[in-house]
């Protein structure tokens, strides 16, 4: 059985800690009817994740998380075979002990994009791009209405102004350097963003760490984690897919709208990353490239134009 885990200290003491954990994954596959499958614990990811033999992946949320847990195993149910991009299948998902939430899943196929990108040529990169753009174009087209008692914001413009509110504190927090900090109220008072936005689900974190390919890296197989999403403007959305799959590549992104069906403007876009939920200016800045300038006119052309 697994510890209640309500604090950041009692998940400091839990999550991390094998010795604690495995016993309880152990009894809730022996639950399940997955008893003396081998248990592999995958090493990224904010929950704690298992490999349960070769077909199943548990995904587990402490009760601090518990909303997390029941968000993603509704999710994935709402969208299994409607990507053209596979999805992990829900096996099984709900309470176990002490407030922890479970999700069973079946395991996809494929390798991390993140790991095989740079091996593929140019011409795998265009034909990956676009197939995220159909991807996401295909996501953005459902209907969120059955996942609306789960997901949020329910007040977009009111998510808006919470952001807003304290985006210079995060981004201060982060790290950020003062003469980018003073720029980011005037910045964002310059963009217009939409207050009631047409309503859609949003992965939020499209990136190539949550994305699989086959062996020779021709095709995306499948797009996990959806335990972030939401309901709301889908060029939300474009914020991870601007900085972790084209990454500041103007054609790669030209090419990932074109299939998507359209663009948005670099301000919007960057407008977005600074009120993302999980919005780290500092790691983008030394990630990607950044305009002599130190302006963030030009930043959101540098990260989210396109050729």
């Amino acid at each position: 059985m697994l510890p209640p885990v309500e604090a950041d200290e009692e998940w400091d003491a839990v999550v991390p800690d094998e010795a604690v954990m495995r016993p309880g994954v152990e009894d809730l596959c022996r639950r399940l009817g997955l008893g003396g499958a081998p248990l592999v614990r995958f090493t990224e990811g904010t929950q704690p994740v298992y490999a349960v033999g070769d077909e199943h992946v548990l995904k587990l949320f402490p009760g601090s998380a518990a909303r997390d847990g029941v968000a993603e195993g509704r999710v994935l149910s709402h969208l299994y075979g409607r990507l053209p991009v596979a999805t992990p299948q829900v096996r099984a998902f709900g309470p176990y002990e002490n407030g922890w939430q479970y999700v069973l899943m079946t395991r996809l196929r494929g390798e991390g994009l993140a790991g095989v990108w740079g091996r593929i040529p140019r011409a795998g990169h265009e034909r990956l791009v676009a197939e995220v753009g159909e991807m996401l174009a295909e996501l953005h087209s459902l209907d969120p209405g059955p996942l609306e008692d789960v997901l949020g914001p329910g007040d977009w413009g009111a998510f808006l102004d919470r952001r807003r509110a304290g985006a210079v504190t995060q981004q201060r927090a982060r790290g950020l350097p003062a003469a980018w900090l003073e720029q980011i109220p005037e910045f964002l008072d310059s963009v217009p963003l939409p207050r009631a936005p047409r309503r859609s689900l949003l992965h939020t974190e499209v990136m190539r760490q949550h994305l699989l390919v086959d062996p020779a890296g021709r095709h995306l197989t499948g797009l996990f984690d959806f335990e972030p999403a939401m309901i709301g403007d889908r060029a939300y959305d474009f914020v991870g897919v601007g900085l972790f799959v084209t990454r500041g590549d103007p054609e790669l992104l030209a090419r990932l709208a074109a299939a998507y069906g359209r663009t948005f403007a670099p301000a919007e876009l960057l407008a977005y990353t600074l009120l993302h939920v999980y919005s780290n200016l500092p790691w983008y800045l030394r990630e990607l490239p950044a305009p002599a300038d130190g302006t963030l006119s030009s930043l959101a052309e540098a990260w989210f134009g396109t050729a």
